[in-house]
């Protein structure tokens, strides 16, 4: 009985802790000192156009998740929002896109790699199918001078098989 009740008040004090699973679903209204009371400092703080701010919270390199809570110019949320997914990611505009687009819209990449076949680097996101699916990478390639070329999903295996019949 003494177990159960330290471990059910241990996850009380964790819930009322800040994280950035608490800026989900954040009121429009609420100013930015309450949100940083909640969901803790952001991983960045990024400019907006009309002199408000966007306080990303990213679960990466190894989490599958990102939030963004868009601030207007009052220090007021505007809109919270998970951004890895693919709806999401189909809004990078190859050509048009640069590495500090993809970077204010997702927040910093899991990973930066290269190959031997890409003159470029190349953003990996770790990210999860809406409703519990896959565990899946989402890859931006950059040319060198930090446009993106494309992008593209790709399945994460976690523990698979080494061979499949």
């Amino acid at each position: 009985m003494r177990i159960a009740f330290a471990l059910a008040a241990a996850a009380l004090v964790l819930a009322a802790c800040a994280h950035p699973w608490n800026s989900v679903d954040i009121a429009p209204g609420t100013p930015r000192d309450q949100v940083i009371a909640r969901a803790g400092q952001p991983v960045r703080v990024v400019p907006l156009p009309g002199g408000g701010q966007r306080l990303q919270y990213t679960l990466q390199p190894w989490g599958r998740y990102a939030f963004m809570v868009d601030l207007d110019a009052a220090g007021r949320v505007v809109r919270s929002r998970q951004v890895l997914t693919a709806q999401e990611f189909a809004r990078i505009e190859p050509g048009k896109w640069t590495r500090a687009d993809v970077e204010r819209e997702f927040g910093p990449p899991a990973q930066v790699d290269g190959v031997a076949s890409w003159n470029g680097p190349i953003l990996m996101y770790r990210w999860k199918e809406i409703g519990g699916g896959s565990d899946m990478f989402y890859y931006v390639y950059l040319d060198p001078q930090g446009v993106v070329q494309r992008a593209h999903q790709a399945m994460e295996f976690i523990n698979a098989p080494a061979d499949r019949k």
